[in-house]
């Protein structure tokens, strides 16, 4: 990599609306130095996720700068003494850690078991968009609900797909199709085309009660249920759709107790999902590389399909970074929201 000292970083000491000038700052910080198992990725596109404005909104004030970002896809420009899986100049994404600063900066370090290369068919901002909503999906489906990650392996199962347009659910969708389930999602009827895209069978209408719909549909209940949206909005309408011995699994924290004793003589199984747990304590981290391998493989393949929406493509600044922010908090896009180009924030 070149002699530069400094670089580029977005960050905020405090988390404020995003209409606040202050939500976000351009900043210079040195480069980071990996440690052993480390690499250090310039990076070229990110993503911005919901776990992003949650963890800026409870900051409370600081001294030091906060660098948020997960998605990322970069070339690595530098490498720790006991990197094994990776050389300079490889093309490599993932979706990072909250224990680290994050990748809206110009220059990452990131532990090489967490990362792979980056699919070769897909651009930088297509590839950026797949990383954290890939893991979620993937951890959910074959380590939580115990499904088998192989290709038609699950077939004669059905799952419900709940909030089936966003970022997880456009890529659950699709994971959820190769691996050979029937899938019955909701979304808006005018994202249902969105849906299809994306490996649904039975597009279902999220202003409808769920069980109306499904009498409609003539199904009395389904294997799974992936409830990527608040659960508690949901309980009651889900608590007889769901078969014995089935799985229900979420991805949202609650902010009040649920009652799953409706399940009890079904012997259904709960699962949390939460990406991050892994890096957060340590815990098989090497698995989220080796699942990103997966996730790429399909895409090189034309088996899986990014879930990139919208671009913001002249630069990663604080500017821009606050209007994909916003299109996020606005709770209503589909896919994912990516920025890309040269980190400009203080360039004049």
């Amino acid at each position: 990599m070149s002699e530069r000292k400094n670089m580029h970083v977005i960050g905020f000491f405090e988390g404020l609306p995003i209409e606040s000038p202050q939500s976000f700052i351009d900043e210079k910080e040195g480069i980071p130095t990996p440690g052993p198992r480390d690499l250090l990725v310039k990076i070229n596109a990110v993503s911005v996720n919901p776990v992003d404005t949650k963890l800026r909104q409870g900051t409370l004030k600081r001294n030091a700068l906060r660098i948020l970002g997960f998605d990322a896809v970069g070339e690595v420009v530098a490498i720790g003494k006991e990197v094994v899986k990776f050389k300079v100049g490889d093309r490599v994404f993932y979706a990072g850690t909250t224990t680290r600063s994050g990748s809206n900066q110009e220059y990452q370090v990131v532990d090489e078991r967490i990362v792979a290369l980056a699919p070769k068919n897909l651009s930088d901002e297509q590839a950026a968009a797949l990383p954290l909503t890939s893991l979620t999906a993937y951890e959910l489906l074959f380590e939580k609900f115990g499904l088998i990650p192989k290709e038609d392996a699950n077939q004669g199962k059905s799952i419900l797909v709940i909030n089936g347009a966003g970022g997880v659910g456009s890529v659950l969708n699709q994971l959820a199709h190769w691996a050979g389930l029937e899938i019955y999602a909701t979304a808006s009827p005018k994202n249902f085309e969105w849906l299809i895209k994306n490996g649904v069978d039975h597009p279902v209408d999220y202003h409808k009660d769920l069980r109306d719909s499904f009498r409609e549909l003539g199904v009395s209940s389904v294997d799974y249920i992936a409830v990527l949206f608040d659960i508690t909005r949901y309980l009651d309408q889900i608590n007889y759709l769901v078969k014995p011995y089935g799985h229900v699994g979420t991805i949202v924290g609650i902010h009040e107790p649920i009652d799953l004793s409706a399940w009890k003589n079904l012997s259904v199984s709960f699962d949390w999902e939460y990406m991050f747990a892994k890096t957060d304590y340590h815990y098989m981290i090497e698995t989220q590389g080796q699942e990103l391998e997966l996730i790429a493989k399909l895409a090189n393949e034309g088996k899986l399909k990014t879930t990139l929406s919208k671009v913001y493509s002249d630069g990663i600044n604080a500017s821009n970074l606050k209007l994909a922010t916003k299109d996020v908090e606005s709770g209503h896009m589909l896919g994912k929201i990516v920025i890309s180009g040269p980190f400009n924030g203080n360039d004049s």
